[in-house]
């Protein structure tokens, strides 16, 4: 069993920067893919990035990259997701999520994960 907990999320204008930050238990944590998803109201989740259990392979939706990086430090047990060059467009509930079974070819898709965070909020607004 994994429990993941976010943070970092807030309030920040058109341009700004944030860093969330998803803690996990459990000690299997480094053999795990993770992800970062978000959801809009009204919208469905939708992918943000992911990450391999390693920490060699990366990928992001379009939307986002060259503006998020995603990162992890097993040895800590924590993933981060760096967002700079916000937009209004970003706005959304934030959530990490954990893939026990490691397989990369679903990392888009939350169905593949087991287990998820509470999420973290995050508002870009000026």
């Amino acid at each position: 069993q994994v429990q993941l907990v976010e943070s970092g999320g807030g309030m920040v204008q058109p341009g700004g920067s944030l860093r969330l930050s998803c803690a996990a238990s459990g000690r299997t944590f480094s053999s795990y893919n993770l992800g970062w998803f978000r959801q809009a109201p009204g919208k469905e989740r939708e992918f943000v990035a992911a990450i391999s259990w390693g920490g060699v392979s990366t990928d992001y939706a379009n939307s986002v990259k060259g503006r998020f990086t995603i990162s992890r430090d097993n040895a800590k047990n924590l993933v981060f997701l760096q967002m700079n060059s916000l937009k209004p467009e970003d706005t959304a509930v934030y959530y990490c999520a954990a893939d026990r079974r490691g397989s990369w070819l679903g990392r888009a898709n939350p169905n593949e994960y087991d287990y998820w965070g509470q999420g973290t909020q995050v508002t870009v607004s000026s």
